[in-house]
């Protein structure tokens, strides 16, 4: 293998794929990342792949000789990072050999590196047929949800979003057992010549890692193309292509929950709030809240107009504040994980939202007023002790 790339860009293409390099690989290749140099496309592809995701991209290079190699994925990249910005990078390796010789304006380094046949395939099966979503839509249901996904291993099924297709567009979902994130999306897939976006008309459905998904929110959010993504999904894994880029993941096993019924078809009471002036209260009672459970009280008074949030931290301190509100229904108080509401309120992009509930022990949703309602956001309210 022989060529000569930019610094600019393999280093940034080393970032990108070393995110898929294993922290603790169970083989030392897995701790490597995979150079290929192609002299007939004139490109130069890295390959990071820990065997549950992976990460695949290209850029392009003047290649004289073609070859493969497996190189420690955070020296070479550390070292690339370091390199003068204004020269371009020569990389050189005989066939046969294990050595790499970098050579750039900074100086000359040498690394040993694994055979490239020693590195495990990217699964890239696309026998099926692809679906293709807008980069942007997909985006969106996707920060919209990922921070509601859970962080427990032993809760495998949630620790992923949940993707579900339908002749009304796309659904994606999160929930770790205390909150549920679901945002619709009306506009995500492309329209391919009338036919249903899933084989045979059906419901497309699978939930992907939390992690892999943070990963490809990544890559599509830094990209300039506009072209559509394609996703293909068999076997136990979802391939995604996006331009030049190339992520693998395994899917979970298992039947995500039904969380539509979580949600209730009608509420007694509704609050309407200042979105930021809500954050802003919030986010000043919490510093008293993480002082001992994270627990905000929350009290409509529908005579004042006022919405009252309170917090208390025991033999620290306690706190205050009430906010102008839109109330429908009777009194209440009602208790959340400050956090909790944080996240779904941060998610969301309205200047108004509404916190609609029946009772201080049931579930409470979270929407934004005008912007986008097709957002919802569902959190158990913690029960409060009463002496």
């Amino acid at each position: 293998m022989k060529l000569v790339c930019s610094q600019a860009e393999l280093s940034a293409s080393l970032q990108l794929v070393s995110r898929a390099v294993a922290t603790r690989p169970t083989h030392p290749v897995l701790a490597n990342v995979l150079l290929t140099a192609d002299a007939g496309t004139g490109r130069l592809s890295l390959t990071g792949f820990d065997l549950s995701l992976g990460i695949q991209t290209s850029l392009p290079a003047a290649v004289e000789t073609s070859g493969a190699i497996t190189l420690p994925a955070k020296m070479f990249g550390e070292i690339v990072a370091r390199l003068a910005t204004d020269s371009p990078i020569s990389l050189s390796c005989p066939e046969g050999e294990e050595q790499l010789e970098l050579t750039n304006l900074s100086g000359s380094y040498k690394m040993r590196g694994m055979p490239a046949d020693d590195y495990p395939d990217l699964p890239l099966a696309q026998s099926s047929t692809p679906i293709r979503f807008h980069a942007e839509a997909l985006v969106k249901g996707l920060r919209a949800t990922l921070f509601a996904s859970s962080p427990d291993e032993n809760k495998q099924l949630l620790t992923g979003v949940h993707l579900r297709l339908d002749g009304e567009g796309l659904e994606c979902a999160a929930t770790d057992g205390h909150r549920l994130a679901v945002q619709r999306l009306s506009h995500a897939v492309e329209a391919s010549g009338g036919e249903p976006p899933a084989a045979d008309g059906e419901d497309f459905a699978v939930t992907v890692p939390a992690r892999s998904l943070r990963e490809l929110e990544r890559i599509l959010s830094g990209r300039g193309s506009q072209e559509p993504l394609s996703l293909f999904c068999e076997r136990g894994q979802v391939v995604v292509l996006s331009a030049d880029q190339v992520l693998t993941s395994r899917s979970l096993d298992g039947t995500y929950p039904n969380y539509r019924q979580l949600i209730p078809p009608s509420f007694q009471r509704r609050m309407v709030l200042d979105r930021r002036a809500f954050i802003a209260a919030l986010e000043r009672m919490a510093v008293l809240a993480d002082q001992h459970n994270n627990v905000v009280k929350i009290s409509a008074d529908p005579a004042a107009g006022t919405a009252t949030i309170r917090a208390d931290a025991q033999d620290v301190g306690s706190g205050s504040e009430s906010l102008a509100a839109t109330i429908e229904g009777e009194a209440i108080e009602i208790a959340f994980n400050v956090r909790y509401l944080l996240d779904g309120l941060k998610a969301m992009g309205s200047d108004q939202v509404v916190l609609q509930c029946n009772a201080a022990t049931t579930p409470a949703v979270l929407a934004p007023v005008g912007a986008d309602e097709a957002f919802t956001y569902l959190v158990m309210p913690v029960q409060i002790r009463t002496s």
